[in-house]
Order: C-alpha cells, then sequence, then structure tokens
C-alpha cells in the first residue's frame, strides 16, 4: 500500500494566501532535505511554475472535472513516488467546485487521496467571528478531516492572540501558523492573474523569502505529523492500467521532432501532456520566441499558452523568427496553437493603446480587453474541420482563460470545434484551421479521454511520411535563412 504523507492546502475562498503557504512549505521543506512532490488542484498553469520551482519538481494538475477518478488515482500515486511529501495546493475555497454535489471540489479531492487538510484562512477584520467559520467548515462535512489551520494576513500580536484565544475555546483545531501582513511577501500580479515564475527576475528571491518566512511563522514539525498521518492508499496494481497517457509508445513507430515555444512569453503546458507526446514518439525541442531567430529543425510546431501581450513588443521586434514561422505555416508545417499561440500567430495585437504586429499565419486581428472574454470550463464537438484523425462523437472538455477577441477574421476560414459551453472564439466556434495550423482558445488536456497528444503527434508523423503533404525537416533547412524568408514573404 502506498502511505507516502500527503496534505492538501485549502483556503476558506480564494485570495486567502494559500498559494503563499503552499509555495512557502514547499521550499522550506524541501530545503530540509525533504523530497516535495507538487500538485495543483484544478485547471491551472501559474501555479504549478511556482510550485515547481519551489520544490524543485515538476508540478502536476489533478482535477476532477477534466479526469476520471482512475486517472487522479494513478498520476497521483505515479508521480509522487519516492518522494518523502506529496503536497497538493487546492483551488478557490475548500467547498468549491463546479458542479453542485461537491464531486469536483477540493474537498472531493481531499477524500480521495485521504489527505488531511491545512486551512488558510485570511482573519484580516475578524476575531470572534472566526470560530463560526470554522465550526461551519469544519461541520459541512464531518468526514472530512481539517487538520490544522494557518491564519494569514494577521494585524498584529494583540490580533493573534485573540484568534489564538477564540479558536482555543470555540473549536478543536490547532493553529499550525499565523502569518502577520508582510506585503513584501504578495506575489506578483496582472490582469490574469499570478505572473509566470518565468517573468520574475527575482523569482528565486521571492520564493526564498516566503520560505523564511513561513518557515517562521509555521510549526513545521507539526505540519510533517499532519502529513505523516494520513490513512492508505489504493495500491500500484489496482491503478496499472487507469493513466493511459502514461504508457510507453510502440518503438517501431517513427519519431518525429516537435518544436514547442517555452519561454517568458509562453509556458502554459501541462507536464505529463508533455511527456505524452515524448511517449507517443515525439523528440521534444524547445525554443525561444523572443530571442531564436529560427525554428528548430522540425516536423510539427506546438505554441501553447501565456501571454504574448506583455512581451509584444519583442516579438515584434523577432521579426526573423516571425518570419520563419509564416513560411512554415503556409508550407504545410502541422502546427497546433492554444490561446497565446493563437493571438501570437495571428496578424497583430493590440493592447493598451498600441497596436504591434505578429506572425500573420492567421487572417484575423487580436484585441485585448479589460475583462475576461472567456472564463472556466469549456465543451466543444469536434467538426469535420478538425485536421487530426481520431476523434470520436463525445464531446471535448478543456478550459479557457483570455482577455482578447479576433477581429476582422477572414469569412473563409474553418473552424474544426462548434462550442457547446464556453466563448472560444465567437461565442459559436472556436479552432481555427489555416493550411494544417489548429490553433484555439480551448486549452485540452490528455486525460478524461482526449488523447490529444498522441494524436498530435500522429498527424505529425503522417505530414512528414505523406509526399508532397509536408516537406521533411531536412528539406526545411533552408527556410531558416532570414533573408530568404523576407523575399519570400514579399513575393
Amino acid at each position: 500500500m502506498n502511505a507516502i504523507p500527503r496534505l492538501l492546502v485549502a483556503a476558506a475562498h480564494k485570495s486567502s494566501g494559500k498559494t503563499t503557504v503552499a509555495l512557502g512549505l514547499a521550499a522550506a521543506l524541501a530545503a530540509r532535505g525533504l523530497a516535495v512532490q507538487p500538485f495543483k488542484k484544478g485547471p491551472d498553469y501559474i501555479d504549478p511554475m511556482w510550485l515547481a520551482r519551489a520544490a524543485r519538481r515538476p508540478c502536476f494538475n489533478l482535477d476532477l472535472h477534466l479526469m476520471a477518478g482512475g486517472e487522479v488515482d494513478a498520476l497521483f500515486d505515479q508521480r509522487s513516488a519516492g518522494a518523502d511529501l506529496a503536497l497538493v495546493e487546492g483551488n478557490h475555497g475548500l467547498y468549491d467546485g463546479l458542479a453542485l454535489d461537491g464531486s469536483d471540489s477540493n474537498a472531493a479531492l481531499a477524500h480521495r487521496l485521504a489527505a488531511p487538510v491545512l486551512l488558510v484562512v485570511d482573519a484580516r477584520g475578524t476575531t470572534r467571528g472566526i470560530a463560526p467559520l470554522l465550526l461551519g467548515y469544519q461541520g459541512f462535512d464531518p468526514a472530512l478531516r481539517i487538520g490544522g489551520v494557518v491564519l494569514n494576513r494577521v494585524g498584529g500580536a494583540r490580533h493573534e492572540a485573540r484568534l489564538r484565544e477564540v479558536i482555543g475555546r470555540y473549536t478543536t483545531l490547532p493553529v499550525l501558523g499565523v502569518l502577520h501582513e508582510q506585503p513584501a511577501l504578495a506575489l506578483a500580479e496582472r490582469h490574469l492573474g499570478l505572473m509566470p515564475a518565468a517573468e520574475v527576475d527575482d523569482a528565486d528571491a521571492r520564493i526564498a523569502a516566503i520560505a523564511r518566512a513561513v518557515g517562521d511563522a509555521v510549526d513545521l514539525d507539526a505540519v510533517l505529523a499532519l502529513a505523516r498521518s494520513a490513512g492508505p492508499l489504493p495500491s500500484r496494481d489496482e491503478l496499472a492500467n487507469a493513466a493511459p497517457t502514461l504508457a510507453p509508445r510502440s518503438a517501431a513507430s517513427r519519431r518525429v521532432r516537435i518544436a514547442v515555444a517555452r519561454d517568458r512569453a509562453f509556458g502554459f503546458h501541462y507536464a505529463d501532456d508533455l511527456d505524452a507526446m515524448q511517449a507517443a514518439g515525439a523528440e521534444l525541442h524547445f525554443f525561444d520566441t523572443l530571442h531564436d531567430e529560427r525554428l528548430p529543425d522540425c516536423d510539427g510546431l506546438f505554441i501553447g499558452g501565456g501571454f504574448p501581450e506583455a512581451c509584444m513588443q519583442a516579438l515584434a521586434d523577432n521579426a526573423a523568427l516571425r518570419g520563419t514561422i509564416r513560411a512554415a505555416i503556409e508550407r504545410g508545417l502541422p502546427t497546433y496553437a492554444e490561446c497565446g499561440g493563437l493571438m501570437f500567430l495571428a496578424r497583430s495585437i493590440a493592447w493598451q493603446g498600441r497596436r504591434l504586429p505578429m506572425v500573420g499565419a492567421i487572417p484575423a486581428d487580436v484585441v485585448m480587453h479589460a475583462r475576461p472574454v472567456g472564463r472556466g470550463y469549456m465543451r466543444v464537438r469536434e467538426t469535420a474541420a478538425m485536421p487530426w484523425a481520431g476523434g470520436g462523437d463525445e464531446p471535448l472538455r478543456g478550459h479557457e482563460f483570455h482577455h482578447s477577441t479576433l477581429v476582422d477574421v477572414d469569412p473563409s476560414v474553418r473552424y474544426a470545434y462548434r462550442v457547446e459551453r464556453g466563448h472560444g472564439i465567437d461565442g459559436a466556434n472556436d479552432g481555427l484551421v489555416v493550411h494544417r495550423l489548429l490553433a484555439s482558445y480551448l486549452h485540452r488536456r490528455g486525460v478524461g479521454g482526449d488523447g490529444w497528444p498522441a494524436r498530435f503527434v500522429d498527424w505529425v508523423r503522417g505530414c512528414a511520411a505523406a509526399p508532397g503533404l509536408n516537406e521533411p525537416a531536412s528539406a526545411r533547412k533552408a527556410s531558416h535563412d532570414p533573408a530568404a524568408m523576407a523575399a519570400e514573404l514579399t513575393a
């Protein structure tokens, strides 16, 4: 039986400081020499980047809406193997979720993992009132084990003493830590929430400061004891066939080279999806859209989400790479782009009174807005325009989070998805198909029956092998010459 120590860090509600506490715990315990395996509940790219950096191990997402239960079990079991502690950061509030019955909530995940909960509470402006809040959270699901509380944003020593007195008198919850208000510990935010760690120049220094603060304010030994009190998990034999995305691909399949954008502008990738692409026979070659003037030698291209608007001047300045990518797509390079990648491949991005040129492979322009346009889980159905083989009739589920819209879209474009839930490109359609490019606001994940990583790799392999459909990688080397690209684009 797998009895790895484990803990779910949750909060009474969002913006309570649980990310700060989770980061601090991961970094402080890793500094003790413990192997801390981080996980993030729900669809999220940014928190996992910070958690991975703090723990010095890749972070994986556990999503009860997109994943089957056995997939959650298997991913947790496989990725936590060999670690000293599995640390799961929740999302939103402890009992929040899309399902009214709470079946996809943080509490449901804690039950599934037999993980005790460390509850983070924003204590600003409350004293005696914290008692009914904690009693309510305990009483709402008596079977859930809330093993301790961390009080955050406490106003000072007198406030702390009063809170401890109230909690000790009216509840049975131990206070495992108290963080006083410290604005310097706040992580940088912007229009889509936290800034990715890759964009913060002093990310490691910030994590170190948070680790010191949490290490000083939280009883780390008590937290470890709580994690070690977790009950047993299902045996590995029961989970052997539960995570098909992790299964190795047959060695007989031809390996293909896929270029993947990873830099300050782009980096929204699920770690297990990249693993699944490699298992399907892909060699991943990462490149920097801000500084590289040419693509790696490749058979296919993947540009995930990110913040191209925040880096749009540097992207516009790199005309050589933009020309290379546009010409490659126009010649038939199999390409997949999500959200930020879609924006980058459009003609231009307009934001904060400026409009700058982008790749121009998509016949549309991007306009940024102050408020979200599409936010939350999506459900779509594939259309006949979908370029990847192997899709079924069942709807696909994913998520979106964007502040942009496409305008002046060429009316002749085709769409690979019909939107049943969410917004996508225009409220009804998503997944632009241009040449051999599929670009969408939908973020997909290779779980819950959506085997997109293997489908994409198989499609790239088929295009590379079919005469006339796509030039082999070796024949594209000449296209890396920026002067040749410019001549080709103006011909």
